[in-house]
């Protein structure tokens, strides 16, 4: 059920308070078919623009966050929703820090906190046993019940200690395969190009273009 009003024009929210990924989103779209001549300033809004609280990510798996996060926002606007969840997963560490990535310091994480203890946890570990991969999962759910998840992953290796200034996160010792330099030394496009995140919204956008065409029929 409905419980907010949905921005004037709106056909689908992101669920997300960060306008920075809503601008993405709007750019990946940008030339999607059927789309041309849409609004899509109007038509794909944020979730703060929406009204909606932040949704707390009690799921198990990155699949399972976005869905929680896309359900909660399609039930509270009555318009499709996407959201995304996304983390860090290291192979000597079964998968982890993964969904707790952005905490994995404990109370008092940062992103500094953070990257200090998994290096420190990874001391030992040679060269070779360093890979890594930055996973995304991003959901489309709409008003109907309908549920369309993508993966997308950004493999590599873990350096041993940070480099380059760009980014957030663990960007500065992740090296995409094939890279010789940290994901925080390349530029914003050329992060753009090959990130997890991006795959994962690359692999949806038919998808979601189609739930914006559908919302504008209604």
């Amino acid at each position: 059920m409905s419980t907010t009003s949905a921005p004037h024009g709106a056909r689908l929210v992101l669920a997300t308070h960060n306008a920075g990924k809503v601008r993405e989103l709007r750019a990946l779209l940008a030339d999607a078919p059927g789309l041309q001549g849409l609004d899509l300033e109007a038509a794909v809004r944020d979730a703060a623009a929406a009204g909606c609280p932040v949704v707390a990510e009690t799921g198990v798996t990155f699949e399972e966050n976005a869905l929680i996060k896309a359900r909660a926002v399609a039930d509270a606007t009555g318009l499709p929703a996407v959201a995304d969840d996304s983390g860090l997963a290291v192979d000597v560490l079964g998968g982890a820090p993964g969904i707790f990535s952005a905490r994995w310091a404990g109370a008092q994480s940062s992103d500094a906190r953070n990257l200090h203890l998994l290096l420190e946890q990874l001391a030992d570990i040679t060269a070779e046993h360093r890979g890594a991969a930055f996973v995304c999962a991003a959901a489309l759910v709409t008003p109907d019940g309908q549920e369309t998840t993508r993966i997308g992953r950004l493999e590599g290796t873990l350096l041993g200690a940070p480099r380059g200034e760009g980014g957030f996160g663990y960007d500065p010792i992740l090296q995409p395969t094939g890279e010789t330099r940290s994901c925080a030394e390349l530029t914003m496009a050329e992060k753009n190009a090959i990130s997890h995140r991006g795959q994962a919204f690359a692999a949806l956008r038919e998808h979601i273009a189609a739930a914006l065409q559908g919302a504008g029929q209604r």
